[in-house]
């Protein structure tokens, strides 16, 4: 396994209360942006119609989130189960601009047959994301408080696309 130290996180794994849960304590987290990709609702979840988050290449936009400085390089294998590795995304390791200059790290990403076009995320699915304004810009943050979701979905529909009322949001 590569000895990279980071994770970068733009969908639920914002949330710190979230990523704590699943991984365990962190070093610390920093603002980071990924350039050369955008945000996509598009990773296809049970029901029909509801999303993840995912990245995809694109030339002229950028995706925000949060740098996570993992506390072993292999604490990143506890995030795969939760992220569908290697069967739902792929992790893969970018560049990503921080305060301290470029660093390297894992990003997750869909693979191309585990996406679809018009789908949306859950209204609570949401909320994690909205968490991680700490590490967003004003602009980014707005840019998803107007994001289009799905709302009104029950707790048996919200577990299976992993959202569990314990996990603060």
């Amino acid at each position: 396994m590569s000895a990279v130290h980071y994770y970068f996180a733009y969908g639920s794994n914002m949330n710190p209360a979230r990523m704590q849960a699943r991984v365990g304590e962190t070093r610390g987290a920093l603002a980071a942006r990924l350039p050369g990709w955008r945000l996509s609702f598009d990773k296809a979840a049970r029901p029909a119609g509801v999303a993840h988050a995912n990245v995809a290449p694109d030339e002229r936009a950028v995706v925000e989130g949060v740098l996570h400085e993992l506390a072993h390089p292999e604490q990143i294998e506890l995030m795969d189960p939760y992220e569908g590795h290697p069967d739902q995304y792929q992790r893969r390791i970018e560049s990503f601009e921080t305060e301290h200059g470029m660093l390297s790290g894992w990003v997750y990403v869909a693979l191309s047959d585990k996406t679809e076009a018009g789908r949306l995320p859950a209204r609570e699915y949401m909320a994690h994301l909205l968490a991680g304004r700490p590490w967003l810009s004003r602009a980014y943050y707005e840019a998803l408080l107007q994001q289009p979701c799905i709302d009104g979905l029950d707790q048996k529909v919200l577990q299976d696309i992993g959202i569990r009322q314990q996990t603060p949001r």
